[in-house]
This record gives C-alpha cells, structure tokens and sequence, in this order.
C-alpha cells in the first residue's frame, strides 16, 4: 500500500460553492495551470455539489461543468483530474461523460452513515478504470466506530481511499483524530482527510489526519471552499516542507496561485465571519452558508438563527429546501403578535 502523500486541490470544486457555481473556462484553466505548475497531485472539478449538481436545489452553473472538466483535462498533464459525485444527484451516465473527458480519479460522497447508497458507483468507477475515494461526508455527525463501519462498506465496493470528510469544519483535532485513527485501524486501503475552517482547525486537523495515517489529502488554495473555506494548500505545503514532508509541492508558486489567481474570482476571502463560525459551532453543512445568507436577506432574519435550527433539526446535504422553510418560520415568530 502506497503510504506517500496525495495533495487533491478541491478550489474548482468546493470554491464553486463560493462563486454560487459561476466559474468560467478562463478561471478553470488559469488556476488548474497555476496547480499543475506547482506540483499539485490532483486537481477536483465539477459543480459544488457535484456531477449533475446544476439544478434549482443546488445552484445554476454559469458553464456546463462537462465544459470545465473539458477545460481543466486540456492543462493538466502530472496532475490527476478529479470529480466528485453524490449519488441521488449525479448519475451513472454523469461518470462515464466525466470519465470520457479524461477524469482520472472520483470521490464518491455519502452521508456518513448512508455508505450502502455508492456501491453501484464506485463499482462502475472501477470498470472504467478510474481511482475511487469514498467520501463519508458530515463525519462529525457520527461516531469513530460507526464511520470505520461504513468505511469498511466503500472498502468493499472497491474504493481505493475513503475520507474522513469534515464536510461542516466541526470536529476538534481529538475528533478528526480518533476518526482518521479509526479507519486506518479498520482498513486495508488508504485513508484521507478533508477539512473545513469553519473552527479555525483546518490545517490543525489535517496535520493530525496525516499522524494518523492519512494519505489523501484534501486542500484548496487560499481556503476557495465552502463556509470559511477548506486547508489552504499553500499553507499546508509551507508547513509540511518545515516537517520534512513535503510530497513535491512548490510553495511559492502555490503562494503564487493564491495570491495572484485566486483572489479576483472569489466575491469575498474565506474568513471565519459570524456565520462561518456558526457553522462549525453548530455543526451545519458548509455548502449551506450561501444558501442561509440568501434566505437571511429574503426573510429578514439573522443567519446565525437559520444555521443554528438547521443544525437542530440535524440537516444534512441535499436538505438546502430546509434552509428557506427554517428562515420562513422564523420570520413567522417575530412578526406575531405578542
């Protein structure tokens, strides 16, 4: 088993949240040019949410995400192009297109206690020769032993990895810990790890993940993901080539990507705001924050109410519908009498 360390820059994925899906070719290839000149071992492109995430629910792409796969294949020549895909939103169909554009690698997402809904996808991703990462996604929501369960199931499928996915930037460094020590305990293949900022522990946790084992490991440049953003990569390298550990990646060009590329594209940096905070206190999906500050101006409500009933009612993703009927009620209670 290989145990060397494979940085996945998730920014042209998990930074679509943040741009409300909007990216567009120039912007996929001038940061995947970026990424792939700074050694970076894979590169993650689709929708936010994923194949097949284009939709009402989710968010309208700006470009057909077939179209910035495309795109991303056309500059990445060491880098592995990734995808993700959530079962129930992308499809069968949505992978072989994805595979025929060239992607390499597929991380299947589940709830983290939902494992038994990838078997068919990660099944087919192994026919058409693709690398398969498991996702269990919301990690917090469950417990050390019942994640390295459904662990267990992705491994039995044919997942190559599965992750321990902190998809709200909810756990603590004990949390991420006892989770990535868990799977690695209960597994034969690799283990990998991805954070959110939402607690300010991003980079923390996935420095305990690698301790623990981890080899996949997940990051965005300048934080461009959801909620407060994921590990910086840049930030990451800096500190891993200090540790000795740097798998091959340059940090000043990383620096450089972050600095130069990224920041016109973001609407704002990822910073760890009132509602950002909210979401790992309160253990939200991060992906939802666009969504609660969308609703918070359409209802007049604060969004850390919204957030914080969300996660009451334990929401998980494809919930976002909750988030309007949450923002509604609210709205309701302040405007009764009495």
């Amino acid at each position: 088993m290989s145990v060397g360390l494979r940085i996945c820059d998730v920014s042209l994925r998990d930074g679509s949240h943040v741009v409300r899906h909007q990216f567009t070719i120039e912007q996929v290839v001038s940061i995947g040019c970026g990424l792939e000149a700074a050694g970076v071992h894979m590169v993650e492109v689709s929708h936010g949410d994923g194949l097949g995430g284009s939709s009402l629910q989710y968010g309208l792409s700006r470009t057909d995400e077939l179209r910035l796969i495309a795109a991303a294949r056309s500059v990445l020549s060491h880098a592995k192009l990734a995808v993700l895909l959530l079962p129930g939103i992308g499809t069968r169909a949505d992978l072989k297109a994805a595979r025929e554009l060239g992607a390499d690698v597929v991380r299947v997402a589940t709830h983290c206690t939902e494992a038994d809904i990838a078997q068919q996808h990660i099944g087919l991703a192994r026919e058409l020769g693709m690398q398969v990462a498991g996702f269990l996604m919301m990690a917090h929501m469950t417990s050390p032993q019942k994640l390295a369960s459904q662990a267990r199931l992705m491994e039995s499928y044919g997942a190559h990895a599965v992750y321990v996915t902190d998809s709200a930037g909810a756990l603590t460094i004990d949390g991420a810990r006892d989770r990535v020590r868990a799977l690695r305990d209960a597994l034969q293949c690799e283990v990998g790890f991805h954070g959110h900022n939402n607690l300010s522990l991003a980079v923390a946790n996935t420095l305990v993940a690698i301790e623990e084992g981890a080899t996949w490991i997940d990051a965005a440049v300048r934080g461009f993901g959801a909620g407060a953003g994921n590990t910086a990569t840049e930030v990451l390298a800096a500190v891993l080539d200090r540790m000795g550990r740097n798998p091959g990646l340059d940090v000043f060009k990383l620096m450089d990507v972050a600095e130069d590329l990224v920041p016109p594209i973001m609407q704002k940096p990822a910073i760890i705001d009132r509602a950002a905070l909210t979401l790992g206190y309160c253990g939200v999906y991060s992906s939802f924050l666009r969504h609660a500050e969308r609703a918070a101006e359409r209802f007049g409500a604060d969004v850390r109410e919204i957030l914080a009933e969300v996660g009451r009612r334990g929401a998980v993703g494809g919930q976002e519908d909750m988030i309007i009927e949450v923002a509604f009620e609210l709205s309701q209670r302040r405007s009764s009498p009495g």
